[in-house]
């Protein structure tokens, strides 16, 4: 199964599967979003786009990328809770770490969450159901990726570069970004890229988990001698 956005210049961005998955597709089955309140809606649109990392902690999701930017993301539970309760899971079990966005097209969308790099990709956890719901998919959303069942996402999720409406309520938005914007900008464009970005590390911002250290050797030398020794009393 092939997790993939792809756009279509009468219509913008839509689901395609492969070729194989279209042929043998089984009926689609409707799935109704789920509609917020107008006034909650204002309220926790409002509240996803606040900047202030500190204000819910255990809900923002820091994103250090190899480009050496950092984004920090507001999930939301009330939009999609089994969703933001997956991404927090495979976080926290450090399943992000390492792994590249594979499809990031400029003027549409960043996609990441596939441990293979292929798109056809996600964790060992079973698909989530659909939560679709009414917030648009603005600039700094963040939603998941799916095949063209309604119920199959799973890891696989995209930050969004310009609005996009078509995706409205055919996909989970689970979250936006409130800060480091600019780095998600500058994610390597490709399908897939030559030099990919990749996420570093993935973690939730209540755990307090220290940035990581990016450039030093990875393992340490097999003996140290009084030649190494002298060299570094002398510096």
């Amino acid at each position: 199964m092939r997790f993939r956005l792809a756009l279509s210049l009468a219509f913008g961005a839509v689901l395609a599967a492969s070729p194989a998955m279209a042929q043998h597709a089984a009926p689609k089955e409707e799935v109704k979003p789920f509609k917020i309140d107008r006034l909650v809606s204002s309220n926790t649109l409002q509240y996803a786009i606040d900047g202030n990392e500190d204000h819910d902690p255990e809900n923002v999701l820091v994103l250090y990328l190899s480009n050496g930017g950092r984004v920090a993301i507001r999930l939301m539970p009330k939009w999609a809770p089994k969703h933001v309760e997956r991404i927090k899971t495979l976080v926290r079990q450090g399943f992000y770490d390492g792994i590249i966005f594979h499809r990031v097209i400029d003027g549409f969308m960043a996609q990441t969450g596939d441990p293979t790099g292929t798109g056809e990709g996600g964790s060992k956890l079973p698909d989530l159901a659909a939560e679709f719901n009414d917030v648009p998919h603005g600039r700094g959303t963040v939603s998941m990726a799916r095949t063209d069942a309604p119920d199959s996402a799973n890891s696989q999720f995209f930050i969004v570069f310009y609005p996009r409406a078509a995706l409205d309520r055919k996909y989970t938005n689970f979250g936006r970004v409130i800060s480091g914007m600019a780095a998600a900008d500058t994610i390597t464009r490709g399908e897939p890229p030559k030099n990919p970005t990749r996420i570093l590390q993935a973690s939730i911002a209540a755990d307090h988990k220290p940035a990581p250290v990016v450039g030093l050797p990875t393992q340490a030398p097999a003996s140290i001698t009084a030649d190494m020794l002298n060299h570094s009393t002398a510096h």
